[in-house]
């Protein structure tokens, strides 16, 4: 067969068992049909599909060279391994064969320059084509979005003399993925305004930026658009819905869309898991994760890392172990996402140790896991630890974030490490050019106001670029209680009582401070406020697991089965505590009562009844490991020293901002806390 007739079957249509094949520019198939067999040809389109390309070309050289369209395929098996050397010498053997102006094949080369991240090499030779099309533009708008260049990707866009659905989709996804969720609904406002009708990726983009945002309103919207054009049992846009819902706060709407969906995935799994584990409801998440596995899903990086996460939330120990035994067997527990959550898992349970090991195990750690590592350390209060990795980092190479610096800040707030504290806040804005955020004026407020400084601590809240909110009020009004600076508390209680009226801490805070002076007409006044505005204190709870069960004990609460076994132990307890030089801290009872019931009331608080309960129901020898919402009183530190002591156990309790690692009658904290 002569050459003439050869470009005859490549540029017209041809019908080969009902089926038109049309390739662009060229027809090859059907060359490649009646010059090698239709036999040969699925044989060369095999070996390149596996991978074996050096073998498809050995073997199949005089037809590559006999119709250069076959290059096509060698190019999509090195798009497949990412091997950009033989790419290049493949280029090299289209340009030699007089087939570079083909757009098909010069679509393949520009696809395997962005997708190996050659963006410079994509850009010259998408400059040099003398005939481009949408297809084009859109390789190379997936090449800089897939690089994270959002600026070239709208650049080409702009430039576009014509653009198509996956055009829109292209630059909707991208704007989505880096958070620039309001370019992205805009976008999408255009592309909807010019006619082009959104397919299940564009909802599924679209919905993401919705719950990026928080806009319910606009996602109901879509949700009414994808319902009219028969889209809401879509997989991939039943799971935007359930997670744009659940990521707006509203459970019970995206639990609705999940239940809707005449099939699962695993994305639509991950995204039910990920929406109860953001929503405060980790025990659901860890149910689900369960019957994940019962209906023969095999959980992915993405799954573990939300039921880790609820592990941790949970401080449930013995859970987290299992989950991470069956991310061993799945093989994603050398995921640095996956390592990350473990990092913190094992450290929000007490288990520093563990916390180290898991991070040790990452050859090649990213800054979230040396991020993650150092917020370790810190919330045990190891601030020269956090410190000292901090440096290792460095050394390294990698460049901190404001999540590192954060960490650090916390980590030496709460090790009282003032002086390198401030160092660090200098070094995050002067050389690394990171604008603090709320947060990291926050961890400052604290650090300052924890080592007594208490002016220095306001005036950087008043004289701060950011609107101060009510958190960072509260920081500077728990340190006002520490030190016991009633007429500061009183000025910052009003700051912040202005700002949220409905918070309970700020009253709270303000009732302890004029208790602990015994100014109890002031804390009658205050309370009486918090009455009227029917604000709630939240109730002290501390919780702990014991054999894969969460006890869970409130102050004075007589419900737990085991009450009256807890309540008689307690009292033979601090009778031995008492010998040994223990005096209950009555000044820590807020209340004005009698001697007797304050001692009562302080030797019921959560915490002791739930390590009572724990030294009655554990091996001898075994740690204790005990969690509080609120901060550990001052009878309670002390009181669970003599414990430690007198059980010759380790105590590890975790309260609202800190472990304390109880041993041998010391504390970790050193009583700075």
């Amino acid at each position: 067969m002569g050459r003439p007739l050869l470009r005859y079957l490549c540029c017209s249509p041809r019908i080969i068992n009902g089926s038109i094949y049309r390739t662009g520019s060229m027809l090859y198939c059907t060359a490649v049909a009646n010059i090698t067999g239709a036999k040969s040809s699925d044989e060369f389109i095999d070996l390149c599909s596996n991978g074996n390309l050096k073998e498809a070309f050995q073997r199949f050289r005089t037809e590559i060279w006999s119709d250069p369209p076959l290059f096509s395929h060698l190019l999509q098996g090195c798009i497949l391994l990412q091997s950009l050397s033989l790419g290049v010498q493949l280029h090299s053997l289209v340009i030699t064969s007089g087939c570079s102006a083909d757009r098909f094949i010069s679509n393949h080369l520009l696809n395997l320059y962005s997708k190996c991240g050659k963006l410079q090499a994509a850009m010259a030779l998408f400059n040099v084509m003398p005939r481009k099309n949408v297809m084009s533009s859109n390789i190379l708008i997936g090449g800089f979005i897939q690089n994270g260049d959002l600026e070239n990707a709208c650049k080409v866009f702009e430039e576009m003399p014509e653009r198509n659905l996956a055009t829109w989709n292209a630059m909707v996804t991208g704007f989505t993925h880096f958070e620039f969720n309001e370019e992205g609904l805009d976008l999408f406002s255009q592309m909807h305004k010019m006619g082009f009708s959104p397919d299940e990726f564009t909802l599924g983009s679209v919905l993401r930026g919705c719950a990026g945002l928080r806009v319910l309103n606009t996602g109901q919207q879509i949700h009414g658009y994808a319902t009219k054009s028969g889209f809401e049992c879509n997989l991939v846009v039943g799971s935007s819905l359930a997670h744009m819902y659940m990521k707006c706060g509203n459970m019970q709407d995206g639990e609705r869309v999940f239940k809707g969906m005449p099939v699962h995935n695993v994305v639509a799994c991950n995204t039910l898991i990920a929406g109860r584990a953001q929503n405060g409801c980790s025990e659901g998440a860890l149910n689900h994760f369960n019957l994940m596995r019962m209906a023969g899903f095999r959980p992915d990086k993405v799954t573990f890392v939300s039921v880790i996460s609820s592990c941790s939330e949970l401080a449930t120990l013995g859970q987290g172990q299992q989950v991470h035994a069956v991310a061993i067997k799945a093989g994603a527990d050398s995921a640095l996402s996956v390592l990350s959550s473990l990092v913190s898992m094992y450290s929000r349970c007490g288990c520093i140790i563990d916390s180290v090991r898991a991070f040790l195990e990452c050859e090649e750690a990213d800054v979230v896991l040396w991020s993650s590592m150092i917020a370790a350390f810190g919330f045990h209060g190891q601030g020269q630890e956090a410190i000292q990795l901090f440096e290792q980092m460095e050394n390294v190479g990698l460049e901190p974030n404001d999540v590192t610096f954060l960490s650090l800040l916390y980590a030496c707030s709460h090790s009282g490490l003032k002086e390198k504290g401030t160092e660090f806040f200098e070094l995050m804005v002067n050389k690394y050019k990171v604008k603090p955020r709320l947060e990291h004026y926050t961890c400052m407020v604290d650090l300052l106001g924890r080592f007594g400084c208490l002016e220095e601590a306001e005036a950087l809240i008043r004289s701060m670029p950011i609107k101060p909110d009510g958190i960072i009020w509260n920081t500077l009004l728990s340190a006002c209680k520490i030190h016991k600076n009633t007429d500061m508390a009183r000025r910052i209680a009003e700051d912040v009582l202005k700002l949220e009226p409905q918070d309970s801490a700020p009253y709270v805070l303000l009732s302890n401070i004029h208790a602990s002076a015994k100014s109890w007409g002031d804390v009658s006044n205050v309370r009486k406020a918090m009455r009227e505005r029917q604000v709630k204190k939240e109730p002290g709870v501390s919780w702990l697991e014991v054999k894969n069960q969460v006890h869970q004990f409130c102050m004075g609460d007589q419900s737990h089965p085991k009450w009256m076994e807890i309540d008689g132990y307690l009292k033979e307890l601090i009778l031995e505590m008492k010998e040994r030089g223990y005096l209950p801290d009555t000044s820590s009872v807020l209340h004005d009562m009698e001697v007797e019931e304050k001692e009562y009331s302080l030797a019921h608080h959560s915490e002791k009844l739930a390590i009572a309960f724990a030294l009655l129901r554990t091996p001898a020898g075994a740690p204790i490991r005990v969690m509080k919402n609120l901060r550990v009183c001052n009878d309670c530190h002390v009181a669970i020293k003599f414990i430690c002591e007198i059980t010759a156990r380790e105590i590890i309790v975790r309260d609202a901002s800190r472990f304390h690692h109880f041993k041998d009658g010391k504390c970790s904290c050193r009583d700075y806390w």
